[in-house]
């Protein structure tokens, strides 16, 4: 079945994610403690949930315990060996008009800001035990800003730079160091105008020559370097829900973690460019809770107040714990409400009621009270409002421990993270399991797409 816009051969294949029921799974019960942001809510005496008094503090859980399905301690699905690039949609650079950045006239997301992003340290203790009064939250101008490991390259020149490329490819053989020395040292906005250039001096698809002389996951890895990111997202939903089965932990990784701005262009981009309803799309392939979960999330219509209101987080607390663990039977409407509405600041507040309300942390009673894809759903937001760098150091660690890579992880986060948060990422990744991302990338990887992996990380 064709798409609009697209070959009639239909949408692509994407190597490297794994099959429907071969998905790489999250971290098994105790073997990983969730670090907290500084200046969010971090638990008493350590950087996991520890026990403690019911007046203080983080009590109960000790980390992600471990849901249905989980692998057992030590244990990780493999996952499928790399494979070759699939072709990539045609036309003139995934949308792009000659004229500039975008597609269709969609503007790029800027750079995510959120409060607790900057110099990523595990905080060891939280003094709390009185229930803080109302009191806004940081002024705008004290939110720390996270970083990129990717920024514009000083003096420009997209010219230059399709020269270089041309040359790179030109002839006999690949110079494939000299296309990683570019495209690693670019934002995304200078590789759509190199793109344009590209096509101006040479009358050729800059996309369609990288495809011919680049393989494997070396050429996925480019070819998603020179998506234009809201593209990105949207081209990776469009395949997570096309064929059979359902990637689900994408779905999850991407409507879960992004801003309402950025959710927003990526269900007007999923429209125009594949000429489908992202909404319907979701309906039709999840159901239940799930379904209505990842609907809210399409929205993007999120509080983004970075005001706490401590009196709504004490309401909010005391109605997840009747609608879960205060009764027999969960009522699952209650946490989509909260989770899928609130503000994430207004989330950390709720969060650290709720310890004090139910004598354990709401992590553990969300994994204890739901399972399967709406339980990793609503862990994610969670996660995402206490340490999004930390949740995204988690899913790369994860798409390469065991036997196996999961290629498409792994490229998926680097590039969509790369200017907007990657270096906090490396920070909380070497801090949560005692090793650097580069160090595990150079292990589970080789040759260029090692080469190139490594020169986004900035190692």
């Amino acid at each position: 079945m064709s798409y609009p816009g697209y070959p009639p051969s239909g949408y692509p294949g994407f190597p490297g994610y794994p099959p429907t029921g071969q998905e790489p799974a999250y971290p098994p019960a105790g073997q990983y403690s969730y670090p907290a942001v500084p200046g969010g809510y971090p638990p008493a005496g350590g950087g996991a949930y520890p026990a403690a008094p019911p007046s203080a503090g983080y009590p109960g859980a000790a980390g992600y315990p471990a849901p249905g399905g989980y692998p057992a301690p030590g244990g990780y699905p493999a996952a499928p060996q790399p494979g070759g690039m699939p072709p990539y949609p045609g036309g003139p650079g995934f949308g792009v008009p000659p004229a500039g950045p975008g597609f269709g006239g969609f503007p790029q997301p800027p750079a995510q800001s959120y409060a607790g992003g900057g110099p990523a340290q595990i905080p060891v203790g939280y003094g709390g035990g009185q229930t803080p009064s109302p009191m806004p939250g940081p002024p705008a101008a004290a939110v720390q800003c996270t970083q990129g490991t990717i920024q514009a390259a000083p003096n420009f020149d997209a010219g230059r730079d399709a020269e270089i490329l041309r040359k790179a490819m030109k002839g006999f053989g690949t110079d494939e160091q000299a296309i990683i020395d570019v495209v690693a040292n670019r934002s995304n906005d200078q590789r759509q105008k190199i793109k344009a250039a590209f096509k101006t001096m040479y009358g050729k698809d800059l996309i369609k020559d990288l495809k011919s002389e680049l393989s494997g996951n070396v050429e996925e890895l480019i070819l998603a370097l020179f998506m234009p990111r809201t593209y990105y997202d949207a081209w990776s939903l469009r395949h997570a829900m096309k064929g059979a089965g359902t990637q689900e932990r994408v779905l999850i990784e991407i409507l879960c973690t992004r801003t309402n701005q950025e959710i927003r262009e990526i269900v007007n981009c999923y429209k125009s460019e594949f000429g489908r309803d992202l909404e319907q799309d979701i309906r039709a392939d999840t159901s239940g809770h799930f379904e209505r979960l990842l609907i809210s999330m399409c929205q993007g219509n999120r509080d983004e107040n970075q005001t706490v209101d401590y009196q709504k987080a004490q309401e909010d607390a005391q109605r997840l714990y009747q609608a879960g663990e205060g009764k027999l039977g969960t009522d699952e409407s209650c946490f989509n409400m909260v989770l899928a509405s609130r503000s994430f600041p207004q989330l950390k507040a709720t969060v650290e009621a709720y310890s004090k309300i139910a004598n354990r942390d709401l992590l553990s009673s969300i994994d204890r009270e739901f399972s399967g894809n709406v339980e990793r759903g609503l862990k994610a937001i969670l996660q995402c409002a206490l340490n999004r760098p930390a949740f995204f150091a988690e899913r790369l660690y994860y798409s390469m421990k065991g036997a196996g890579t999961d290629d498409s992880t792994l490229i998926r986060i680097v590039v969509t993270r790369s200017e907007i948060d990657l270096v906090q990422i490396k920070q909380m990744f070497t801090q949560m399991y005692q090793k650097t991302l580069a160090t595990m990338i150079s292990g589970d990887t080789s040759g260029d797409y090692r080469r190139l992996l490594l020169a986004i990380v900035r190692q």
